[in-house]
């Protein structure tokens, strides 16, 4: 059995605590509603999961998705708002990182966690936003 509420608050510790946010939250905001004082931000936004049954008879083996939302803004017009997004990023990828020993991510909950990663593309807006720059950082949790 899985403790969906408990593995999200494992990932959003882990996620948040990365790097120093002005602000962070479990509950997404749309960036247009983060004031340019509250960013550095983090939000993140659970995104389902799916069942796979690998055996009659054997328990569903769960995969949870999650979205963590960066949101940064640069008031110097001299200064792209790549250059503060992108050590955040970089914080947030050496915080999901597998342990040294293990090879694996579980959360600190090995009973219900095998794996947890960021997964595929990391999209990215810098430019077009103008001061704003936003990072959707894709998340999978590989249950046990």
């Amino acid at each position: 059995m899985i403790d969906r509420e408990a593995i999200y608050t494992a990932l959003w510790t882990l996620g948040s605590g990365a790097a120093i946010f002005a602000s962070a939250n479990r509950r997404l905001r749309h960036w247009s509603d983060v004031a340019p004082v509250e960013q550095p931000a983090l939000f993140m936004a659970e995104k389902g999961g799916q069942a796979v049954i690998k055996a009659l008879g054997a328990p569903a083996v769960w995969t949870l998705y999650a979205d963590f939302y960066i949101y940064v803004h640069s008031s110097d017009p001299y200064t792209a708002p790549s250059t503060i997004l992108n050590p955040l990023l970089d914080a947030l990828d050496q915080a999901l990182a597998p342990t040294s020993a293990t090879g694996i991510q579980n959360l600190g909950l090995p009973d219900m966690v095998q794996h947890a990663y960021i997964a595929g593309k990391i999209d990215t807006d810098e430019g077009v936003l103008g001061d704003q720059a936003i990072a959707i950082v894709p998340v999978e949790i590989l249950c046990a």
